[in-house]
């Protein structure tokens, strides 16, 4: 097989500029996929490995940095009322018609992501022929409420540091910072250290966290944020895509954050990744891609 080709450019949006990353062919007859990073307010670079499903069966691969991330326009000075899921779902909607794909596509989305291809999903688009939810809630309430069971099994002197700090409001603080990885190196990535891709998601977040911290809150147990509230429970049976849903067994999408997926979208498929948790596609990350692209390729 020829080399797989890599194409980096910009989608005008709005007043902004969208980054995103063609690898493969888009002249393929195999479905292009679009990759949607999680957050909401991470980066593609978290989940650039599913970028090799290119090179499994010859299929373009479309990774993208939402606005206000990334490499797209950042807008540090915009607060919670910008920052929308409609706002998200627009750009998706420019980007599948920049592309000219909106025809016939498949959208994974990881998180967050998966959450915007939910709510893209129902909307019913004739183009979406395949959905993959990645690790992600359907109700940010249970998500809250399993996050902070999860947070009730750290070692007492981390839960102390983490209420410490909240109660003060200094979640800033190097401690509080320290607290909470511990938290993420057990339900978010377990592969230490830190693979490449996944620090540098963070230490971009680090730079500018506007949109998590307008849209979550300051950590993954602490939501804040305006979607709080966010659920699409009572509206999965509107999605007709065929669904694949996946997650780990250590996730802090347990497996309650991810069943309304299961048992509201008509005919989703669930694949637990034993040795994972919020990264399959990092922490085993052969068999998340293979098990990806044998779903893809049951709808081409």
């Amino acid at each position: 097989m020829a080399e797989t080709v890599t194409n980096e450019a910009y989608l005008p949006f709005h007043d902004y500029r969208t980054w995103y990353r063609v690898t493969g062919s888009l002249e393929s007859d195999k479905l292009p996929l679009v990759v949607a990073h999680g957050g909401p307010g991470c980066t593609h670079d978290y989940v650039d490995s599913f970028k090799d499903i290119a090179a499994l069966d010859d299929r373009p691969v479309i990774h993208y940095d939402q606005l206000g991330n990334g490499n797209s326009t950042r807008l540090p000075d915009k607060g919670p009322d910008f920052w929308t899921v409609g706002l998200f779902l627009e750009e998706l909607d420019a980007l599948l018609a920049h592309l000219g794909i909106q025809h016939r596509y498949a959208f994974l989305g990881q998180s967050w992501g998966g959450m915007l291809g939910a709510e893209h999903a129902v909307r019913r688009p004739p183009g979406l022929k395949a959905l993959v939810i990645a690790n992600s809630p359907a109700n940010m309430h249970t998500w809250v409420s399993e996050a902070n069971r999860l947070r009730r099994e750290l070692p007492k002197e981390v839960q102390d540091t983490l209420l410490k700090h909240e109660l003060a409001g200094s979640l800033t603080d190097p401690d509080y910072i320290a607290a909470s990885r511990v938290f993420y190196d057990r339900h978010v990535c377990r592969v230490v250290p830190w693979p490449p891709e996944v620090a540098r998601t963070f230490e971009i977040m680090d730079e500018d966290s506007t949109v998590y911290r307008n849209m979550n809150g300051p950590t993954e147990f602490h939501v804040i944020g305006t979607m709080k509230d966010w659920t699409i429970e009572n509206r999965l049976d509107r999605i007709e895509a065929p669904t694949l849903l996946i997650s780990g067994q250590y996730d802090e999408a347990t497996p309650l954050v991810v069943r309304p997926y299961l048992d509201r979208v008509p005919g989703c498929e669930w694949v637990l990744f034993e040795n994972s948790s919020h990264m399959p596609h990092v922490e085993e990350k052969q068999l998340c891609l293979a098990t990806v692209s044998a779903f893809l390729s049951r709808h081409d």
